[in-house]
């Protein structure tokens, strides 16, 4: 059995009960499946040895031999895969494939100048060519736009100023000896505590070490 279709991109996803295919868009690859085809010989004839599996390999068809394999590699693994089904059934696959292509030609455009067969979201219907050939001229200018509008907005946060504060580097000496005390809860060079004490009288918290309250002047144990 030899198809002959119009594309190559395409994916033959029949079964013993019945035909559909599926055909790819040069470009994009996105695919248009035809309506299933009923075998009239399905009923009538049993399968013969070795075809229990046809179904899920049909399934997988799309995916392994989908996009891209050419009219001869087509050609081979059909063959292969319908090499077992009776004379009527094979007349029944070529008549659907037939149909199916006229189908399928209806959502799909020929480029005349780079010979790709596209779909309508590839098709540039205002020139007559595919959108590699000829891109849309208002697609490219929005395109354009929104890359110079980004551009722009990248340039003047570059020059704007974000941070006002001032930058101060403190650090907490310990009251005891005077030294960089750290982080912690007590001086890292001599040990003393570095908690906040509270005023008895008012409340007010100062530094470990201090004698007199800043708030009040009661003196600090």
């Amino acid at each position: 059995m030899v198809l002959q279709p119009f594309t190559d991109n395409f994916a033959d996803n029949s079964t013993e009960a019945g035909f559909q295919f599926t055909f790819f868009c040069d470009i994009c690859k996105e695919g248009y499946k035809t309506r299933f085809i009923e075998s009239k010989t399905y009923k009538k004839r049993k399968l013969l040895k070795g075809f229990g599996g046809l179904i899920s390999a049909a399934s997988q068809i799309a995916g392994k031999y989908g996009v891209g394999f050419g009219a001869e590699r087509a050609t081979d693994v059909i063959s292969e895969r319908f090499s077992g089904m009776s004379p009527e059934w094979h007349k029944e696959h070529e008549a659907a494939f037939e149909l199916s292509q006229n189908e399928a030609k209806e959502h799909f455009h020929r480029c005349p100048r780079c010979t790709k067969w596209v779909c309508e979201n590839d098709w540039n219907e205002q020139e007559g060519l595919c959108t590699q050939c000829a891109p849309r001229v208002s697609v490219e200018v929005a395109a354009a736009k929104a890359v110079k509008a980004v551009q722009d907005i990248r340039e003047k946060a570059a020059k704007t100023q974000v941070f006002t504060g001032e930058i101060e580097s403190k650090q907490t000496l310990c009251p005891q000896c005077g030294k960089p005390a750290g982080e912690g809860k007590f001086c890292v060079n001599c040990g003393a505590p570095l908690s906040l004490i509270q005023c008895p009288k008012c409340g007010a918290k100062s530094p470990a070490g201090t004698r007199f309250c800043g708030e009040c002047g009661t003196k600090l144990g």
